[in-house]
């Protein structure tokens, strides 16, 4: 647990860890394929193509765990009312703007 988490206090992506992990493992992958790409020179297109899924890839993986983060961590926090609920609205607004900027 870390700084974020309350007593007892779980991760609102934990029912689908598995499913993140699979995601995440398929992404390392395509990033061994793209290194290999680079390696044997293969044609910039082709390269910029699987750069594009890979970054799509991503960027789904940080939508699903800012879904459940807003569904869970926000949620419970907001619910409760006080000091912790604008904390995590606040901190669920600058994760927006980071993944708005990337």
């Amino acid at each position: 647990m870390d700084e974020h988490d309350g007593p007892g206090s779980t991760h609102g992506y934990i029912s689908s860890k598995d499913g993140y992990l699979r995601r995440l493992r398929r992404i390392e992958g395509q990033a061994r394929g793209l290194q290999g790409m680079v390696e044997s020179e293969q044609y910039c297109i082709d390269i910029l193509t699987q750069v594009s899924a890979m970054t799509s890839a991503l960027q789904s993986v940080a939508l699903g765990l800012l879904n459940d983060h807003l569904a869970h961590c926000v949620a419970d926090a907001v619910s409760g009312g006080g000091d912790e609920a604008d904390a995590k609205l606040k901190e669920a607004g600058a994760a927006i703007a980071r993944l708005v900027k990337s």
